[in-house]
């Protein structure tokens, strides 16, 4: 998921949703770099997190078989309570901001207050992503992930049976929520914001966003940030500034799983360290920098871990045969380069591959970790989407808005 434009709250999210015969989904692009974990083509069984401020991350099958899903998992607990339960194979997204779980998820023992306005007004959310939305109310838990804890946090708990569905929610798309149509069991937003709508939605009520519910009838308001679903890093103390993601190189061939980690803080421990990584800010507005490709500019260039592949548009590939437009399908595998270009003019180079999506996902007999996969589906002219693949073989970096960091503060990548 990717907010790109405050002003209207357009949400633009993990690209997954598609059904098509490469298993809906789609990823691209080789990567170099060096970064820890393990990759399997049997199984993947993640060690457990060497410290405090690490979390396992896996890419396996999942909840629906969709490739190139990066999972983790979080336990959501009543707050001030030992009542909890650990959700798995809940989506690490850093192209969105807020934990959303389903409320199908949690036991009866592990009941979350429920979120109100500054009038005592029941909140809900209706979020939207590339070809639908999650709806539900939210609600406030502590969050744990792996040594990290962020207390009496506002999250959207998913529940097509919370109040009847606005229109201005319901025409957004497809509904998403269940952890079949998701593909996931929840989506931790864990990206450049602090919260999923910021000032737009605190200054005025934005219809397909934030709701009011009185029975079953909801209507569009104003929410205050401090009220809005939350990106729970920032809470997370000496550890709050921003995240890294650690995943292994993987083949062109793919491989059934992928393990590596979740590590939380920038610069604040001896495993979260910016060494060599070149840094990319981002706009403070909009969370995106400028890429360069063969001649084309994309003004709206972004790193999101949720997208399960590099999504942009191009002449230099013919798009898969039906029903598998969504991806690219050049003869071989191509080799491209592109330039990324921070809100602070600092420029970086990135090479990548992007391979026949048809044909490897055929030879692979479907696994989960698919590096050669890009397509020009859900992007507009202008995006150029980093999705997962960008990550295999690095250690790259989220800072979060406002925070310091050994780089200064965020919001930018590294990588």
């Amino acid at each position: 998921m990717f907010r790109l434009d405050t002003s209207t709250i357009v949400k633009w999210a993990m690209a997954l949703f598609v059904a098509c015969s490469i298993a809906a989904c789609g990823g691209g692009g080789a990567s170099s770099g060096s970064a820890s974990g393990s990759i399997s083509n049997t199984s993947a069984s993640p060690s457990a997190p060497p410290a405090a401020n690490v979390a396992a991350i896996t890419v396996d099958h999942g909840v629906a078989g969709v490739p190139n899903m990066p999972f983790v998992s979080v336990t959501v607990c009543a707050p001030g309570t030992a009542n909890c339960q650990t959700i798995d194979h809940v989506l690490v997204d850093t192209g969105s901001w807020g934990l959303r779980v389903f409320a199908s998820e949690l036991p009866a023992s592990v009941a979350l207050p429920q979120q109100t306005n500054g009038n005592g007004g029941a909140l809900a959310e209706c979020m939207q992503f590339f070809d639908g939305y999650t709806w539900g109310s939210v609600r406030t838990a502590d969050v744990q992930i792996g040594g990290e804890h962020a207390r009496s946090l506002p999250i959207q708990l998913i529940d097509p049976n919370y109040a009847a569905v606005p229109s201005t929610c319901a025409n957004v798309g497809a509904p998403r929520n269940t952890p079949n149509t998701l593909a996931a069991n929840g989506i931790l937003g864990i990206g450049v914001f602090k919260h999923d709508c910021g000032a737009a939605c605190a200054s005025q009520a934005i219809a397909g966003t934030y709701y009011t519910c009185s029975g079953t009838n909801c209507t569009p308001t104003a929410v205050a940030e401090s009220l809005q679903v939350a990106n729970p890093v920032p809470y997370f103390g000496t550890d709050g500034n921003g995240v890294v993601i650690s995943l292994p190189a993987v083949p062109g061939a793919g491989a059934a799983s992928v393990s590596g980690e979740l590590i939380f803080g920038i610069g604040t421990q001896s495993n979260n360290g910016l060494a060599s990584a070149q840094v990319i800010a981002v706009d403070a507005a909009r969370g995106v920098f400028t890429t360069a490709q063969n001649g084309t500019t994309y003004t709206r260039g972004f790193i999101d871990s949720g997208s399960t592949g590099l999504f942009f548009e191009t002449n230099l590939m013919s798009a898969c045969a039906s029903p598998d437009q969504a991806y690219y399908c050049p003869s071989g595998t191509e080799q491209f380069s592109a330039v990324n270009t921070g809100s602070d003019g600092r420029t970086s180079s990135v090479t990548f591959s992007v391979g026949n999506a048809a044909q490897i996902w055929q030879a692979s007999g479907g696994a989960a970790a698919m590096p050669l996969f890009a397509g020009p589906a859900f992007v507009g002219s202008q995006d150029f989407d980093w999705g997962l693949p960008f990550f295999y073989g690095r250690r790259v970096y989220t800072a979060i808005e406002q925070q310091p960091t050994p780089a200064g503060a965020g919001p930018y990548f590294a990588y």
